[in-house]
């Protein structure tokens, strides 16, 4: 072989140690995955909270809308309070959600044509099962709503004067 075809000998040790490198970081990805296995476990645990946080913020907040709306339509304070929390009870259980404690309050300022109703629900949900993240048990997520009594609907005289219909 002439001078010219041989390789330079800083490139053939370079090349060699290159191949050397290479050899000695087998297995090494495998290490790196079963190192970083439980940080990713933690990071799906909180995606998962934050989901079930913003999922249940926004639920109880349409059960208190749906909550007002029926005690709008009652005739009666007391029924509208009745109905506030039967409709608040049905819409939480059709919405998949499990209440440690629920508090439905209604304000219904009389229920005069014009003016407004206000359900205000308070339930306390259970985290449990994220018990990896540090969570705490539970937490409790409230939500108001305010609905207008309809200015034109007829009104009993009973339940003007305050009797039961």
């Amino acid at each position: 072989m002439t001078a010219a075809c041989q390789p330079h000998p800083r490139a053939v040790s370079a090349r060699t140690r290159f191949r050397a490198l290479r050899r000695e970081e087998r297995g090494s990805a495998a290490a790196e995955l079963t190192l970083l296995t439980p940080l990713l476990v933690l990071l799906l645990l909180f995606v998962v909270l934050c989901g079930r946080v913003a999922s249940t913020k926004l639920r109880i907040n349409d059960v208190a809308h749906q909550a007002a709306r029926a005690a709008t339509l009652a005739r009666i304070p007391s029924q509208a309070t009745a109905d506030a929390q039967s409709t608040a009870s049905a819409a939480l259980a059709s919405a998949g959600i499990t209440c440690q404690s629920l508090s439905v309050s209604t304000e219904t300022q009389g229920l005069k044509p014009g003016s407004t109703v206000t359900v205000t629900v308070s339930c306390s949900v259970g985290l449990g099962d994220l018990t990896m993240l540090g969570v705490p048990g539970s937490r409790t997520f409230q939500s108001s709503f305010s609905s207008p009594v309809d200015v034109w609907r007829g009104t009993s005289s009973r339940a003007q004067a305050g009797g039961a219909e």
